[in-house]
């Protein structure tokens, strides 16, 4: 599969643009907190995956700037709990909810 997640940061969301159709994760950024509100894939590109590479990304991004995630995405919420590994990033009051 081609493309790569990449920040748009003047749109507030995350990119992964593939067959001329971009999915996304949209967030709001007040450091050092990262709340990522929604998941959206074209209906045509569902089904291969895209949504977690972008939970992977935004995990990998949010890591690496020594932000805390606050997954109020129902999708993103549902991947951390696939994904306890990830906790880390995510704020405590976060963890407590998701079980984490």
């Amino acid at each position: 599969m081609t493309g790569e997640v990449r920040d748009n940061p003047e749109a507030r969301r995350y990119e992964l643009e593939l067959d001329g159709q971009v999915a996304v994760m949209t967030y709001n950024l007040n450091p050092p907190q990262l709340m990522i509100t929604e998941t959206l894939v074209p209906e045509a590109l569902e089904g291969r995956g895209l949504a977690s590479r972008l939970a992977a990304a935004v995990v990998a991004d949010v890591r690496a700037r020594g932000l805390v995630l606050l997954p109020v995405c129902p999708y993103l919420a549902g991947w951390l709990q696939k994904h306890p590994e990830h906790a880390d990033v995510v704020h405590p009051t976060y963890r407590g909810i998701l079980g984490l």
